[in-house]
């Protein structure tokens, strides 16, 4: 016999059909753009009506909103998730070199989705707020990579660790672009690369002695 499908409750069957509305938001912005997308279309790929949509979005707007919250909150939990175990720094640039590695395999529509929902953000002013709380996320977790890296060095960062954060965070979309448009020569864990060579130079900066090379 067939074991009986366990019944959701209705919170489990709300939060799944608010997770495939999400999903199918995510293919078709990635396809046609968050404007060539309809709420129509969302509940359809997603195989409901457009009032199963409007049960659980006011609008596409708040879709967008949710859609940018989840992506980035689920990214810096697979990463956690990699590095909080490694047993050494280097162990943990290895699991980050494999996790940019397989990011690198989906690349054209992980980059395709970001920038629609940034330039989307943009475009509507009462995005914005939430699109700088999702940079501002990332930027924390680069900057909190970098407290800790610099504390089992010994050393004090050379700067604001903030500042330090942004700069990795920035790096790492141009990083991604160039990598995708012109591929010939550009690992797939470039970012890696950048960071493991700012983070040496950083170092080394931390560790001269005051006003050597000055003047």
């Amino acid at each position: 016999m067939t074991p009986e499908r366990k019944r959701l409750t209705r919170e489990e069957s709300r939060q799944q059909t608010r997770g495939r509305l999400l999903a199918a938001a995510a293919e078709l912005f990635t396809e046609r753009g968050v404007n060539g997308t309809s709420v129509e279309q969302i509940a359809e790929r997603a195989g409901y009506t457009r009032g199963a949509f409007y049960g659980n979005f006011e609008d596409k707007n708040a879709l967008v909103a949710e859609l940018l919250q989840h992506r980035t909150r689920s990214e810096l939990e697979e990463v956690r998730a990699l590095t909080q175990d490694a047993a050494s720094f280097d162990d943990a640039l290895g699991a980050l070199r494999a996790w940019n590695r397989d990011r690198a395999r989906h690349l054209p529509e992980w980059l395709a989705l970001r920038m629609e929902l940034v330039l989307h953000a943009l475009r509507n002013e009462e995005l914005r707020p939430l699109l700088a709380e999702r940079e501002l996320l990332a930027r924390e977790a680069h900057a909190s990579g970098l407290e800790q890296a610099f504390a089992a060095r010994g050393v004090q960062a050379p700067a604001d660790p903030a500042f330090l954060g942004l700069i990795v965070h920035a790096l790492e979309d141009g990083l991604l672009i160039q990598r995708l448009l012109t591929p010939g020569g550009i690992p797939d864990d470039v970012v890696v690369d950048a960071f493991d060579l700012l983070l040496r130079s950083w170092t080394a900066l931390a560790q001269r002695p005051d006003g050597e090379g000055d003047g």
